[in-house]
């Protein structure tokens, strides 16, 4: 290995599939090739070392932040903790965030930040220590700020660690008014967001049911229409995972099988997603589950067994050439950055299959870290205002109606008719609009051009042009 730089030797596809990706989109645009090139390059790559007290000695620890692009301000992605972390992945992963956003007209530019580390290792105040100063390192080169570039969490990391970046940055920035804006993902008493923790979960259960919900789509592969009944099999029952499986099982689906590194179950009847997220929790693995009929030591066999849908919800390149012959379902749901390789992509569509893409699928979380980045730069929470006065309108307008009818609703009724939004459901109601608005945008190209072959083609060109626009919009300075 390199030591000066010790990822110079590692696997570096996953920036290159996402470039092949935007290359073959760009032959369906219209575009200039140097406006092409600006879109797809990153702007900035940060690189950068620091050391940290451990026991009685010091670790250096690697770490990255990659802002993509910025044909909109600020940039907006999540920060990975993980010893398989490195410069390729966080550039592929801020790249994917620029389109992303740009699919689900969220106005920021694509970011992405990493830690090489397996927090496992670490004490939690070993922990702290590290993201306070990673924190530090982005504020010494003006790589974070409310309008600048604003973090969240991604695998590896959550909420705790967002309220040790939020109170770095807002020490570091005394008198900011907007300082708590500087990232998202923070727990509620922090000034997060109700809904933003399932938000990734929910919108991938979202898109699934749009794309289901399109007999014409479903008759093509081989699939009835709706949810009602639809065997599924997730992988990873981290927050993606379990919210995706929990939302799916509430709009109607099957979940028959779910896996995760220890290993995978499947029921052909149905597992209790909340049963063996409490068993894992307990035992930790959700192997030896009692409602399991079949168990998998290896993981993997666990994408293999029949269902009509997969929701890879863990990490990328899970399936490749070598296993997709092995796939049974019809569709598979992005939950997870990158975790189909084009030529398994290929392969996929080719046996008739659909795959829904991650650009789009698992755009949940963004939506809702939008909502949160407004709801600090108000300094209001969603609902507040208003609530009240429209369940005053509410009522009135329900006695009115009993006046003139004289018929009388019952108690049951008159609350749900003046019952005014909170915060959690104007989240949620935002978060729907979005991504079915977003699903049929992306469909619609993808039926109107015989040319464009998958969904991720489709998601793709919509982006290109709508950044093409912004950068088009800016100009060049000087």
């Amino acid at each position: 290995m390199n030591i000066n730089n010790p990822t110079a030797n590692q696997d570096t596809h996953f920036f290159g599939d996402v470039c092949k990706n935007f290359d073959h989109a760009a032959q369906f645009t219209q575009h200039d090739a140097g406006l092409l090139d600006q879109i797809k390059s990153c702007n900035s790559v940060y690189r950068f070392r620091f050391p940290i007290r451990k026991g009685n000695g010091f670790e250096v620890i690697d770490a990255w932040r990659v802002e993509h692009s910025h044909h909109q301000s600020p940039t907006k992605g999540g920060i990975r903790y993980s010893e398989m972390v490195n410069e390729d992945e966080v550039m592929a992963l801020a790249a994917l965030m620029t389109y992303k956003c740009a699919i689900v007209n969220v106005p920021f530019g694509g970011a992405k930040g990493g830690i090489k580390i397996n927090p496992k290792n670490y004490t939690v105040g070993e922990l702290e220590n590290i993201t306070r100063r990673y924190t530090v390192e982005l504020i010494k080169k003006n790589f974070i700020g409310p309008s600048i570039d604003v973090p969240a969490p991604d695998y590896g990391s959550g909420e705790r660690e967002m309220s040790w970046i939020a109170d770095t940055y807002a020490t570091m920035n005394p008198g900011q008014l907007d300082a708590l804006g500087a990232v998202t993902g923070k727990p509620i008493a922090l000034h997060g967001i109700a809904g933003r923790r399932e938000a990734t979960g929910r919108g991938v259960a979202i898109a699934i049911r749009e794309c289901v919900g399109v007999g014409e789509d479903m008759q093509k592969i081989g699939l009835t229409t709706g949810l009602s009944g639809k065997k599924v099999i997730v992988q990873g029952l981290g927050n993606v995972g379990y919210y995706s499986a929990k939302f799916l099982s509430e709009f109607g689906a099957l979940i028959v099988g779910l896996c995760e590194f220890e290993g995978a179950i499947y029921n052909e009847d149905g597992l209790d997603v909340e049963a063996v997220f409490q068993h894992r929790k307990a035992t930790g693995s959700i192997l030896g589950y009692a409602g399991a009929k079949t168990e998998f030591k290896n993981t993997m066999d666990g994408l293999e067994q029949p269902c009509d849908i997969l929701v890879p919800a863990a990490l990328e390149n899970q399936i490749t050439i070598q296993n997709i012959g092995s796939i049974k379902a019809k569709i598979i749901a992005e939950g997870a950055n990158g975790p189909t390789s084009p030529e398994a992509e290929a392969a996929f569509y080719k046996a008739g299959g659909m795959i829904i893409p991650d650009m789009y699928a698992n755009a949940g979380g963004v939506t809702v870290s939008y909502f949160e980045w407004l709801k600090n730069l108000s300094h209001v929470a969603f609902g507040r205002i208003n609530r009240r006065f429209e369940e005053n309108s509410n009522l009135n307008l329900v006695n009115m109606v009993e006046g003139i009818t004289g018929t009388a609703l019952t108690p049951l009724q008159r609350s749900t008719i003046i019952k005014g939004a909170s915060e959690l459901e104007l989240v949620n109601s935002g978060l729907e609009d979005t991504m079915i608005r977003s699903y049929h945008e992306i469909r619609e190209i993808y039926k109107n051009n015989p040319k464009v072959e998958t969904l991720r083609n489709a998601a793709m060109v919509g982006a290109i042009n709508k950044i093409a626009v912004s950068y088009m919009n800016l100009g060049v300075w000087p």
